[in-house]
């Protein structure tokens, strides 16, 4: 009798026949990977891979609840590995290692998981990192939505490179590597209840291979951050408070797709509130600026790397400004609440 069904059910979840046929058929048969083909309750590891590629084990893990499961550019599978690999390389570090485990809401389609596990799979190939271990669970109807999936990054911090919020100096420039809120615009549009239509695709990549030769060419760069949740307005709070600066961005040098500010205007929105997810902010002492944003703009995910601000001094420590195109200023502080529901 066939263990496979078209729909997932408790019994996926419950260490039987049933649960064994879903991660032998659909999870190993996706990932393939050697640690996971041992069936083993852990990774094993080689440290001397490890110890050649640098001298500090990074490690970071994070869990994706997005509605809808995809929207264009992306889904909650590559969502998983590209903002799990960016926290990993915005620290400096070359990724290696992934685990991947998975909360399933019983009645799920299996058509769909396979999907979205192969949209896994396939993001963690082209990055060139390796899944190593993972787990799975169902819940009963009504209590996920849907799916969410836990990931935990394993990378290594290469000699030499020193990284941290908290050192940004005046003078230092501010640089990005694309456009301000496409995830979070992508997302809203692909909502079915909010009623709008437009073209828009999430940023969702992985920024490592974007990243490392800046980190090995510049010595100057001080601290960087991927603008997920919160947005780049997020983030630059985040380092002018951890720095005690204040940080001066330029309106007029934003990048933002004409169709990103028309439905923020739309709904009230800020741009630099919103989620993106292939999007690095770097801050680096003025006189590499030039240099970094060159090899940026030398690769496919740095096309629209731009010079945004600069960090200018303690006259506001712990602040965020933005100089209009008429000359003025204006704080841009966090919102207290949340813009958006599940888009990362």
């Amino acid at each position: 009798m066939s263990l496979r069904q078209d729909t997932i059910t408790l019994a996926h979840g419950a260490g039987g026949g049933a649960m064994h046929e879903l991660i032998d058929t659909l999870f190993l048969a996706a990932f393939g990977d050697t640690p996971l083909l041992q069936k083993e309750d852990q990774a094993r590891l080689p440290l001397a891979g490890l110890l050649a590629k640098g001298d500090r084990l990074a490690l970071t893990t994070d869990s994706f609840v997005v509605s809808p499961l995809a929207f264009p550019g992306g889904d909650i599978g590559k969502l998983a590995v590209c903002g799990t690999l960016n926290d990993l390389a915005v620290g400096g570090a070359i990724p290696l290692y992934l685990t991947a485990a998975f909360i399933i809401e019983e009645g799920l389609p299996r058509a769909q998981l396979e999907r979205l596990v192969g949209s896994m799979a396939e993001a963690a190939r082209q990055a060139g990192v390796t899944i190593v271990t993972g787990d799975t669970k169902v819940v009963e109807r009504g209590m996920a939505d849907k799916l969410f999936i836990n990931t935990t990054g394993v990378g290594v911090i290469p000699a030499g490179v020193e990284l941290a919020i908290g050192s940004a100096r005046p003078g230092d420039k501010v640089l990005i590597n694309g456009h301000i809120g496409d995830h979070g615009a992508a997302v809203m549009l692909a909502r079915e209840d909010l009623g709008l239509v437009g073209e828009l695709t999430s940023d969702c990549a992985a920024l490592h291979l974007l990243i490392q030769p800046v980190l090995a060419q510049c010595s100057g760069v001080r601290c960087l951050r991927d603008a997920t949740r919160g947005g780049l307005g997020g983030v630059l709070n985040e380092m002018a408070g951890a720095s005690a600066v204040e940080i001066r961005l330029v309106e007029s040098d934003l990048p933002v797709r004409p169709q990103t500010q028309a439905l923020c205007e739309l709904l009230g929105l800020e741009p630099l509130f919103l989620a993106c997810e292939g999007l690095a902010a770097m801050v680096i002492a003025p006189e590499q600026a030039e240099q970094a944003l060159a090899l940026w703009r030398g690769h496919p995910l740095g096309r629209h790397a731009q010079i945004i601000g600069e960090v200018t001094g303690p006259a506001l420590p712990g602040r965020l400004s933005l100089i209009t195109p008429y000359g003025g200023q204006r704080l841009l502080d966090v919102p207290h609440g949340l813009q958006l529901p599940r888009i990362c």
